[in-house]
């Protein structure tokens, strides 16, 4: 069924049965539903498969009791975590301590709200769309350090300032490397990028400099959600758990499954931006429209499954290695490469005109 007709009947439908008023309203209500149904799938699927990556790279078998090869083992562990008690310290500053979370799961809700699956299916297309995800991607930093400043746990302060020092720089890099894309594209409205791409994904189009562009991305994408090799914001050896050592329950899993949701939209970022998003490498998606969403989320669970990669590859880096790399090395290379891909678009439009 062509999915542009399924959503105009669902459309139609609410018309025909609700007043006018109320439709928009139920609208983004049934749209606000959907996306929290594949938030709390999303999230709980990921650290299943980071398990089973785990197990792979050590030659273990991961999680396999329960549910069939495993797969409720984290629906389990959902339970379980929901009906833990909400326990934290007496000297916290409880206002704050409690509102930290919300922080985090809120701005990783809102970032997926405006990566396009398929050409019809995107709740939220607008033409700042990549300054956008970058926008909201930095306000969840602010929950991480409200939650390890309100702990009133030092572990937890230094875990928090260690969060704010690393998403500050490496948020540069990502944003400059995205911005090399940007003048390839010549738009910053994620709907354009992915049309751009019809005639080759941008890190064909864009030569050396977008593989360039491409490596720094997933090297800074994976530094600012705090995943190893670069999480010293968590650091379990030296600080307990980092900024929610004083966390449990829910509150605990808000911030767990805010990494694994953070790590998808870096990874659906990158698939959309150098890899064509929904488009099909063989030119078929137009034809068969749901077709759209499994090219989106197959390019998008390889670089997932590269950002895991990373993380049983590599040993953590001190801090002063990981603000050398940023300041030192990905900062200077990215200056120079939006400098070589602007020299490129130029000579290309001089040799067209």
């Amino acid at each position: 069924m062509n999915t542009f007709l399924s959503i105009s009947s669902i459309h139609q439908w609410l018309v025909d049965i609700l007043p006018a008023g109320a439709v928009s309203i139920v609208e983004m209500i049934l749209i606000a539903l959907v996306y929290l149904a594949v938030f709390a799938v999303l999230g709980l699927y990921l650290v299943l498969l980071e398990r089973k990556v785990a197990a792979w790279f050590q030659l273990r078998l991961g999680p396999n009791r329960v549910g069939p090869w495993g797969l409720l083992q984290t629906m389990a562990d959902a339970l379980k975590l929901v009906s833990k008690e909400l326990t934290g310290t007496e000297r916290a500053d409880k206002f704050l301590y409690n509102l930290a979370p919300y922080f985090v799961i809120v701005t990783s809700l809102m970032a997926l709200a405006v990566f396009p699956f398929t050409k019809e299916l995107q709740a939220f297309d607008i033409n700042i769309g990549l300054f956008f995800l970058i926008a909201i991607s930095s306000i969840g930093v602010i929950g991480i350090l409200l939650g390890g400043w309100s702990s009133n746990n030092k572990y937890s302060l230094i875990g928090a300032m260690r969060s704010g020092v690393q998403t500050i720089s490496y948020e540069l890099s990502v944003g400059l490397s995205l911005i090399t894309m940007v003048l390839l594209t010549g738009s910053l409205q994620l709907s354009e990028i992915v049309e751009v791409q019809k005639n080759g994904w941008l890190i064909v189009q864009g030569h050396i400099p977008a593989m360039i562009a491409f490596m720094i991305y997933m090297i800074s994408g994976t530094a600012e959600t705090n995943r190893a090799p670069f999480d010293m914001v968590e650091a379990e050896s030296e600080l307990g758990a980092g900024f929610h050592t004083e966390y449990s329950g829910m509150k605990f899993a808000y911030f767990f499954l805010a990494e694994f949701i953070n790590m998808f939209i870096i990874a659906a970022i990158g698939t959309t931006v150098f890899f064509g998003g929904w488009l099909s490498p063989f030119g078929i998606t137009e034809s068969i429209p749901w077709l759209g969403i499994f090219w989106f989320l197959f390019k998008t669970f390889i670089l997932v499954f590269l950002m895991m990669w990373f993380r049983w590859t590599f040993p953590r880096l001190r801090v002063d290695q990981l603000l050398t790399l940023e300041w030192k090395y990905l900062m200077p290379l990215n200056l120079m490469n939006i400098v070589i891909m602007a020299f490129v678009i130029w000579q290309n439009l001089t040799i067209q005109f």
